[in-house]
């Protein structure tokens, strides 16, 4: 499947082994829809046809592709690219990405394809949105992407409106969050991606497919965090408060090395050292709970899954201002689909506002709306539950707002439903 075979790692002893070609660098293959064009030619006009992008040193090689250090945003990358062969697999996750029955059909024909690796900067997404930017500027013919370091398959109209976008990718958009079952039902969660990214990729085990998606919320939340790199987080030392469960109490989580993790678990089916001889053995860390002040000071760890009960039906998980920032611009930038979108009367639409807490003007609670219509620049909208920390609004409450109070949205179509992330569903 991919152009370089991963060495499987044998554990003599139980250790963490070192990082694989694709944790150290971001590996992207980039499939085109003509594989018969000559992928390389005029690859770096194409690359300084970029905006913002400058080539400060290039090497090239027809038979063996080529090097650059580029130029963006005042800092230097390292990106390398080669011609290599692509055969599809049906394993391949696509996760929230939907392609057309045309461009699966493609994909299982495809046989060359252009691979681009780099190495992130400390701005892993901004990282990120460069890779997608050099992708699409040297592949313009681009019929998906085959992230390798994460092993997804991207569909190229999301790639192709990403790239273009002012707005970075989001911490999510960087790796995947796989779920392996047994037969009895035990789940192993583990992220791919997030190791070119700096930080430690993440796991849960012994999980289960009632719990699995509270748990899977967990992970996300907890690698936003890690992504923010406001502090180095040290195993064990340090930790994170990233939400309430549903009986309030506070979900305060850390990490192990996945060598001193498994000390904590008496032989799981999943994930345990026999799942380990050739892959998870590099730097992944198992998450655990704090469940109190006095066993995080003491650092006494407990297993999230001793916590199914009472993370509950709807535990809350925390944004940090970063994400939920970043998450309002491209809702913002986006809006438009918003509008086109209210037109359909099959359609149902909803926004999330932030509007001022009673007791702190400076803080914003996030809180759901149902579209009712459009008046020019203005909507109005009514909310749909009951505020925490607004006193003088309440559920059913109608009122006028602008595209400057949006933080974020959903439209529901009688086919999916389409998020600011997924916008490239209705070009």
């Amino acid at each position: 499947m991919f152009n370089k075979k991963k060495k499987g790692k044998v554990l003599e002893f139980l250790k963490e082994e070192p990082l694989g070609y694709w944790e150290e660098k971001s590996y992207m293959i980039a499939i085109p829809k003509d594989e018969t064009r000559n992928m390389l030619e005029n690859i770096f006009e194409k690359i300084n046809s970029i905006g913002g992008v400058q080539i400060k040193r290039k090497d090239f090689s027809i038979e063996q592709g080529g090097e650059a250090t580029l130029i963006y945003d005042k800092e230097e990358y390292e990106v390398g690219f080669y011609v290599s062969d692509f055969a599809f697999h049906e394993m391949l996750s696509r996760q929230s990405y939907y392609f057309t029955e045309k461009e699966m059909e493609d994909l299982r024909k495809a046989s060359k394809a252009l691979t681009v690796f780099m190495k992130f900067n400390e701005n892993a997404q901004k990282s990120y949105h460069l890779q997608l930017k050099l992708i699409m500027a040297m592949v313009p013919d681009l019929l998906a992407i085959l992230d390798e370091s994460a092993e997804k398959l991207i569909c190229s109209r999301w790639a192709k409106m990403a790239a273009e976008s002012k707005t970075t990718p989001g911490p999510n958009d960087m790796y995947l969050v796989q779920a392996v079952s047994d037969e009895q039902g035990e789940v192993w969660l583990h992220t791919h991606g997030l190791c070119r990214c700096g930080v430690t990729e993440l796991e849960i085990l012994q999980s289960d497919k009632e719990n699995y998606n509270n748990h899977y919320n967990l992970i996300t939340t907890f690698a936003s965090r890690l992504l923010d790199k406001k502090e180095e987080f040290i195993p064990k030392e340090s930790s994170a408060y990233i939400g309430r469960m549903s009986n309030d109490q506070p979900i305060v989580v850390t990490y192990l090395s996945w060598v001193e993790g498994l000390k904590e678990y008496k032989n799981p089916k999943l994930g345990g050292v026999l799942d380990r001889k050739e892959g998870h053995n590099s730097k992944t860390g198992i998450i655990f709970i704090y469940k109190n002040e006095y066993d995080e000071e003491n650092r006494k760890v407990s297993r999230i899954t001793e916590y199914n009960s009472t993370l509950g039906d709807n535990p809350i998980y925390f944004l940090s201002n970063e994400e939920t920032a970043r998450m309002k611009k491209l809702a913002m930038e986006r809006f438009k689909f918003v509008k086109e979108q209210s037109k359909n009367k099959e359609n149902k639409v909803i926004i999330k506002i932030g509007l001022h807490q009673t007791d702190d003007e400076n803080e914003f609670e996030h809180i759901w709306f149902e579209l009712m219509e459009f008046d020019g620049e203005k909507f109005k909208a009514k909310l749909l539950q009951e505020p925490y920390f607004v006193k003088n609004m309440h559920q059913n409450d109608e009122g006028w707002y602008t595209v400057e109070d949006v933080t974020d949205w959903v439209i529901y179509t009688p086919k999916y439903s389409v998020t600011p992330n997924t916008a490239y569903l209705l070009t």
